[in-house]
């Protein structure tokens, strides 16, 4: 098994030489008698933990702590501390420390403060590889759909991406809103931020509003402590807002407050909560046709409606079917563990030539049945 690799750093050789005897066997080091020779080793290799001195002439600990937390993705970091140091050790953990451990070490102290450092690192480290798979997936390379008609959407979706545009998702159930909606947060710049995602259709009316905005204790009958809602877990990332069309008009003038002053209260609160947010949201309704019948707020619309993507059905693009058919077989074999198999040339025929009514949903589901 890889030891964990360790970068000591410390201005002095005594220090250094003590840490070396006491930790070799156990993990991979590397020596620094500076903040500019760490900086140089972590700019060409990775490593698990540092362990930093404070007091360094040139550049001094908290400066090269800085320098360590712009590292991608950075190493926690044990600072090494003289007792009348404590305060500036205290202030470096604010700074984004991940611990520190004073002068003379306890070697078993030590050794736990390490261990822990290092189980965090490898914390951090499959967050981070989840991430980029999750992000890998919604690329636009791995969305399917080779038609003008989808070409023209992903040309959108690129566009829109980077910025903090407020985006509205029509089209049909099944025919991938969310898959969209997700594209559009993972190629941003909030992609290492939370997406939130929540189903106003799933949700009963008398408790959307504080799904969405949270509660204050006592404000209603079995609100026995305060929580917080989905717009406070989506601060500074993305939250979609599925069937939004489902929405009552009371819940959607609080939207509406999000989106013009990025405030909001909670339920039974009296103070005004401050979010970055971006709002997508996506529907199957036609909210023309809710404004004219007064269920859904014209001024709501036109605030969400900034860029509109229309998800086409899949009888309007039969050009992808093929390829959807083919990337299905593959996914659903992998995910459930079967040989991959093909379909017959009078099994494709009926697929090809079936409408579709559930979208590229009911596709995915009728491969999945079919492999099992």
């Amino acid at each position: 098994m890889e030891r964990p690799r360790l970068l000591i750093v410390d201005d002095e050789l005594s220090v250094r030489e003590s840490l070396r005897m006491i930790l070799k066997e156990r993990y991979e080091l590397r020596m620094a008698a500076s903040g500019e020779a760490a900086i140089e080793i972590l700019s060409g290799e990775s490593v698990d933990v540092v362990l930093l001195d404070i007091l360094m002439p040139g550049m001094d600990g908290l400066e090269t702590l800085e320098r360590i937390s712009l590292v991608k993705p950075a190493p926690p970091v044990i600072m090494l501390t003289a007792t009348k140091t404590v305060k500036t050790a205290v202030n470096a953990m604010k700074l984004g420390a991940f611990d520190y451990i004073t002068k003379p070490f306890d070697i078993d102290e030590l050794q736990l403060q390490i261990d822990r450092a290092v189980q965090s690192a490898a914390l951090l480290h499959e967050v981070e590889a989840l991430r980029h798979e999750v992000g890998r997936r919604y690329s636009f390379e791995n969305i399917v759909g080779g038609s003008p008609k989808m070409q023209e959407v992903l040309k959108t979706v690129g566009m829109v991406a980077p910025l903090k545009t407020t985006v509205l998702i029509t089209g049909e159930s099944g025919t991938g809103k969310e898959v969209i909606a997700k594209a559009i947060h993972f190629n941003s710049p909030r992609s290492n931020q939370p997406l939130i995602t929540l189903n106003c259709s799933a949700i009963p009316d008398n408790l959307l509003e504080s799904e969405l905005f949270g509660h204050e204790r006592g404000a209603f009958t079995d609100a026995y402590a305060k929580k917080l809602g989905q717009f406070e877990h989506a601060d500074q990332g993305t939250i979609f807002l599925d069937e939004i069309g489902e929405m009552n008009p009371a819940t959607q003038a609080k939207i509406l407050r999000v989106l013009e002053q990025g405030t909001f209260t909670r339920v039974g609160g009296a103070h005004a909560v401050q979010v970055d947010v971006r709002v997508i949201a996506a529907t199957n309704r036609d909210l023309n046709q809710g404004m004219r019948d007064g269920t859904f707020r014209s001024d709501l619309y036109y605030r969400l409606n900034v860029v509109a993507i229309h998800l086409p059905p899949l009888r309007e693009r039969p050009e992808d079917l093929s390829p959807l058919i083919r990337h299905f077989l593959g996914l659903k074999s992998r995910e459930l563990g079967v040989a991959e198999k093909s379909f017959s040339s009078e099994a494709l025929d009926c697929l090809m030539t079936y409408r579709w009514p559930g979208n590229v949903r009911e596709l995915e589901n009728v491969i999945e049945r079919a492999l099992v």
